[in-house]
């Protein structure tokens, strides 16, 4: 068996929190752990971590309990426990620079104002990480983006998230299984509608 993954979605815990904008990586880790049949949950590094195995690859999926802004502590010790290699590290967040129901797969980058992604670069002293940037969409008119990544999901968008989550798990599983180029040439773009 290869080297584990470790798949991390961002977003805050607590029920309140639950349907935000800001959650999606939590969604997208739910739905992930379905798709492979995850067993187990325990709490590692501040984090609520499950793992499974698809095509004998083992993949171990966490949703950081620090709260978003503080996502890098836990990203580190989760790294550091399990002695992950960064290759084989994705972290998936919300994305306010892109449409909703729109994935972009990158190997490196800047925050982009996501202080989740600001912590986690902080803290590992890098940016050349993996990421999956899942598109919220911009706030409408003058709304505070702080506001908005707060919010629930409206009904419509709503209505296309099972989609939504079907196709990043997917881009999720194309870079475990083939590699982060052949992800991002077969995800990037648009929402697959």
């Amino acid at each position: 068996m290869t080297d584990p993954y470790l798949l991390i979605g961002l977003g805050n815990p607590g029920r309140e929190y639950k349907d935000t904008r800001h959650n999606i990586g939590f969604m997208l880790i739910d739905h992930l752990a379905e798709k492979i049949g995850a067993r187990g949950m325990k709490v590692q590094s501040k984090a609520i971590v499950t793992s499974g195995v698809y095509e004998e690859r083992k993949l171990i999926l966490a949703k950081p309990q620090t709260y978003m802004n503080l996502s890098g502590q836990s990203v580190q010790g989760l790294l550091h426990f399990y002695k992950i290699p960064l290759e084989n590290l994705l972290i998936a967040h919300d994305d306010l620079d892109i449409p909703y129901g729109t994935i972009r797969i990158r190997p490196t980058g800047g925050p982009g104002g996501q202080r989740g992604m600001a912590n986690t670069i902080e803290m590992l002293g890098t940016k050349d990480f993996p990421r999956l940037r899942l598109g919220i969409g911009r706030p409408p008119g003058r709304m505070d983006p702080k506001d908005y990544v707060l919010q629930d999901f409206s009904k419509d968008e709503l209505k296309f998230m099972p989609e939504f989550l079907a196709r990043a798990s997917d881009a999720a599983i194309e870079f475990v299984m083939k590699g982060l180029n052949a992800a991002m040439n077969k995800y990037n773009g648009g929402t697959g509608s």
